[in-house]
């Protein structure tokens, strides 16, 4: 049975117990994968989130379905330290229509606005998924956002993680979304996943203003809306505080480094993909010299201790942003936490590919206890485009290693530290 039609006969029959078993098995291999991560076995642990997410019936129940063969990119991934997760199927169903539903914010004392579907659920039963339009406004910006909540087991109690994902210039959340196929992966998983979109009135291209110095501090500008959003999220859905993650993609991805660094409370570990490191230009000029050539990790108004840990992946043909500045925002998260410990981080690295042949360099950086700090991803002959994502948005490479896959892995492994 193929993971897709699995998946869709669990979430069909709420009343069979064989579910609960099921979601048991899948959180008790997710568990062993986040133990593995963080002694540094990665293939263990990229093998271990493989079998959650396969689902298998044979896996689960003892049986097996011998008219569906595996996917054929599985068998394609390579084999050893290279391994990566590839190949998964993926289906993200159309917008549904909505309803409005608002809500004060005593977290953040912002103001929200939801829409949500009403075929899906009632508004307080957290046992179906859910596609949510939403708006959030804090210190006089107002924010459009979506929201995919994840249906949840009966009787699950425990608070779920969550992915704040930061589209790039001209795009949205929407387009982003299907871009990504981040929904799709955590459906599987658990993962609440928010997508704030930018308005055209901050930004005439809807880029995050990343290279603007008061976009770069704690407390002020867009960083600071942001946090308080997935504050405001947190708690108005039974989000795990320890596990809230950021990730983005190009201006996205560079404003998802400075949000990391500005509040490393908030965010336990940050995903980078064709961005630039926090800090790397003050204007427009500055930008676009970055962009070209590369800029050096100067963060403004954030603690030199404070660098959550960060994955990065980078296209070596990049012609938009240069792969220059992936590896800065790598070096300056190795050099800081070096300070911070009194210990560079070691390097491992590995060469591989993807399931459709894209080739990869990764680097892997450990503490002295081998918990990996920074993740580093070089694709090559890639360009500026989320590795492994749907042709269904805009900025994809469906050809890449599975960004989205290995984000998710990567966050899970590091929750923030008491």
């Amino acid at each position: 049975m193929n993971r897709t039609r699995f998946i869709d006969r669990i979430r069909t029959n709420s009343l069979n117990p064989r579910k609960n078993l099921m979601n048991d098995l899948l959180q008790q291999l997710m568990i062993k994968a986040t133990e593995l991560t963080r002694n540094g076995q990665l293939q263990e642990a990229t093998q271990a989130i493989q079998r959650a997410l396969r689902g298998g019936a044979s896996e689960v129940f003892g049986v097996s379905d011998p008219a569906t063969p595996p996917p054929a990119a599985r068998a394609s991934m390579p084999s050893g330290e290279a391994l990566v997760l590839d190949g998964l199927t993926r289906v993200i169903d159309p917008p549904p229509e909505i309803v409005e539903q608002t809500q004060p914010d005593s977290q953040s004392g912002g103001v929200v606005e939801e829409k949500v579907d009403p075929h899906s659920v009632e508004v307080d039963s957290p046992h179906e998924e859910r596609w949510i339009d939403g708006s959030f406004t804090h210190q006089g910006r107002t924010l459009a956002y979506k929201l995919y909540l994840p249906p949840g087991a009966t009787g699950t109690v425990a608070p779920r993680p969550m992915v704040l994902m930061l589209h790039g210039c001209t795009q949205g959340a929407a387009d982003f979304a299907a871009g990504t196929q981040m929904n799709a992966l955590a459906r599987d998983l658990g993962v609440v996943v928010l997508y704030p979109e930018q308005t055209q009135h901050a930004n005439a291209q809807k880029c995050w203003n990343w290279f603007k110095p008061q976009h770069q501090q704690r407390g002020r500008g867009e960083p600071a809306v942001l946090a308080a959003l997935a504050q405001s999220i947190t708690a108005e859905h039974h989000v795990d505080a320890a596990r809230v993650f950021v990730a983005g993609l190009s201006a996205g991805g560079a404003m998802a480094d400075i949000v990391g660094r500005c509040y490393p409370d908030v965010f336990a570990a940050v995903g980078v993909h064709s961005g630039l490191p926090s800090g790397s230009a003050t204007d427009v000029m500055t930008a676009l010299s970055a962009m070209r050539s590369g800029g050096a990790s100067t963060p403004t108004g954030v603690a030199s201790s404070a660098v959550p840990p960060t994955i990065v992946f980078h296209g070596d043909a990049d012609a938009t942003v240069h792969v220059s500045n992936g590896a800065a925002i790598i070096e300056s998260a190795r050099l800081t936490t070096g300070q911070a410990t009194g210990r560079m981080p070691s390097a491992r690295t590995a060469e591989g590919h993807s399931g459709k042949g894209q080739r990869y360099t990764r680097t892997v950086y450990a503490d002295e206890a081998g918990r990996s700090t920074a993740e580093y991803w070089q694709l090559h002959n890639a360009g500026h485009a989320w590795s492994g994502g749907s042709s269904r948005g805009s900025y994809t490479n469906p050809a890449g290693a599975d960004a989205s896959a290995e984000m998710l892995r990567f966050f899970l492994a590091h929750p923030l530290r008491a």
